[in-house]
């Protein structure tokens, strides 16, 4: 018996937002709307919006010992997230400069702060949280051999989601353990680099899964996504909503995915609920604002 349907290991972030009628060019200032923060990160965004579905969820972070720090863990607390493993202390706690245009599209500018202090060390200090988790999620906001740590202290039969963000080349060691690897058209593309692949998703999937993952998720923004396995590519239909901001839209879709191949849902079937909690978030402000509950996804 699992303590957790869900494990988060990533970054935790005070996003600093300013609405803007264009993002300028080099070079150039443009006004903005007043600064608004919420609490975000890839990893923190993972554990809320997992926990708002209903999943038992825990959190491995590190936070500066400052304002932003105390907003992050209120955040997750208040989500019902369990912060047994956040850490607190080492840096600053990390920050998200976004910009967000009319059309709800976003620019982001991380400064890593305490997310680049959480070490491999951190990881093999709560081994028993790996073994309490059924599903374990990460990202790459955190440093690429805190990742490494994270595959090599999995429990044998949990398993691991990767989302490669902000994108780099892979060892194979983390390819091998992802079950699935996710990745939209610009993840895609930095890490298959110079590989010659054709122009159509599936062609990417394809050559993603002989890199070495056991399963492939690419998502395609308004054209839905697909999943790839041993058993071959599926679409996945995109939900039309009115997009009004994207900003976390794809943690909370990774996590959604995520708690649901851990209830047993099977990968195309994970991936169409995943498609239904992306669009509910994109039609309100904010990151974690935004996530909804399992009551929401649900209703008709």
């Amino acid at each position: 018996m699992y303590d957790y349907d869900l494990l988060v290991v990533g970054s935790a972030n005070a996003d600093l937002v300013i609405g803007v009628e264009r993002r300028p060019e080099a070079g150039e200032t443009v006004l903005g709307s007043d600064l608004a923060v919420h609490p975000g990160g890839k990893g923190a965004n993972q554990a809320v919006a997992a926990a708002r579905l209903g999943a038992r969820t825990a959190l491995l972070a590190r936070v500066g010992d400052d304002a932003y720090g105390r907003l992050l863990l209120d955040s997750q607390r208040a989500a019902g997230v369990d912060t047994v493993g956040v850490l607190v202390g080492g840096a600053p706690t990390g920050v998200a400069l976004i910009t967000v245009d009319p059309s709800g599209d976003n620019s982001i500018v991380v400064s890593p702060g305490a997310n680049g202090r959480l070490r491999p060390e951190d990881v093999r200090a709560v081994g028993s949280l790996f073994h309490a988790s059924r599903v374990v999620s990460t990202q790459l906001e955190i440093p690429l051999e805190t990742v490494v740590e994270v595959v090599r202290n999995l429990a044998p039969d949990s398993r691991f989601v990767l989302n490669p963000s902000p994108p780099r080349p892979l060892p194979p060691e983390v390819l091998a353990a992802c079950d699935p690897l996710i990745v939209n058209e610009h993840e895609a593309k930095v890490i298959l680099g110079e590989a010659r692949v054709g122009e159509a998703p599936e062609d990417w999937a394809r050559v993603l899964l002989a890199r070495g993952p056991r399963s492939v998720v690419v998502t395609l923004g308004p054209e839905g996504a697909l999943v790839a396995s041993s058993e071959g590519v599926t679409r996945v239909p995109s939900v039309r909503v009115d997009a009004v901001d994207t900003t976390g839209a794809g943690d909370a879709f990774t996590a959604a995915l995520a708690w649901r191949l851990g209830a047993g849902s099977s990968l195309a079937e994970a991936a169409a609920y995943a498609a239904r909690v992306g669009a509910a978030a994109v039609t309100k402000q904010g990151a974690q604002d935004s996530f909804p509950t399992a009551e929401e996804i649900e209703a008709p």
